[in-house]
């Protein structure tokens, strides 16, 4: 039975003292320890910035992707072996920015994967700049009289490219992170983990005091349906004045992309055991 032990590595984390990415690092840890996950059994792909370097610190197979293309790593490494669980990671400015055409398309797809994106509303590693989901108006090193362009909610996004699983957490709340994390990777198909996590060196707005007095669980909502689409879109939209935390929407009757194609029905073998049957003598003789 896997412990919360068998993840750690002999590097210590470097992230600034306060960093929301602790929060994340341990919960994740204790996610897969209570799933009874092997870290031999789990891959996950890492962004740039500060949250792919994560890498090092946590004890699994792991890779280390360009900017922006954490999910096609990811989504591909599940099709070659569906056994594995595959956990997508990155922040904001990749997942968010440069790579989100890529986290539209595995959405739509339904690849069963999991993308946990941390959301600072900053490039933290390059000192701060601000992305797609920075608040209109905020100033920043590059744009020092604020940003012009209105900014993206990040589960909307997810929604309206069909992901079928997408929630919130928070940086200050790891006992719901870690059920959250939990649910997105039990979870069959594409689920999106949002989780807000404060930016203590570059983002003096968004603070773990500014959340605290503006998150709420969803789960303390009576009666809310998270199989209802319209009814999440709503909800996801305040991220101002009273942000929801937990599954915003869960499709139960989900089918991964996997399933779907008839001629792997009848299969037993995965790709990456078929692959093996081939010789690829020839191609190697073609190059040299």
């Amino acid at each position: 039975m896997a412990q919360v032990s068998d993840y750690n590595t002999t590097i210590e984390p470097n992230w600034c003292p306060g960093c929301g990415n602790f929060a994340l690092w341990n919960s994740l840890k204790q996610a897969l320890a209570e799933m009874g996950k092997e870290p031999n059994e789990v891959v996950i792909t890492y962004d740039i910035g500060c949250a792919g370097n994560m890498a090092d610190k946590l004890n699994s197979y792991g890779f280390k992707s360009l900017h922006g293309r954490t999910v096609p790593v990811a989504t591909a490494i599940k099709i070659a072996n569906p056994d594995l669980t595959v956990i997508s990671t990155g922040g904001d400015g990749g997942i968010m920015e440069e790579g989100v055409t890529h986290l539209m398309w595995a959405a739509r797809s339904n690849y069963n994967i999991t993308v946990i994106m941390h959301n600072n509303q900053r490039f933290g590693l390059t000192t701060g700049q601000q992305t797609v989901t920075t608040k209109k108006g905020e100033p920043g090193k590059t744009a020092p009289g604020g940003i012009v362009e209105e900014s993206i909610t990040p589960a909307h996004v997810a929604l309206i490219s069909k992901a079928t699983f997408v929630a919130r957490g928070f940086a200050g709340d790891p006992v719901q992170l870690v059920k959250l994390m939990k649910a997105a990777v039990k979870h069959k198909g594409f689920s999106f983990l949002e989780i807000l996590q404060p930016c203590v060196t570059f983002n003096k707005v968004n603070t773990f005091q500014w959340f605290q007095e503006r998150v709420y669980k969803l789960e303390d909502k009576k009666n809310y349906n998270p199989s209802d689409w319209d009814k999440a879109f709503d909800i996801a939209k305040d991220v101002e004045e009273r942000i929801a935390t937990g599954i915003l929407y869960q499709d139960k009757k989900s089918v991964p992309y996997s399933e779907k194609l008839t001629y792997r029905k009848n299969r037993k073998t995965t790709p990456i055991q078929e692959v093996k049957q081939y010789s690829i003598k020839g191609f190697i003789e073609e190059f040299e």
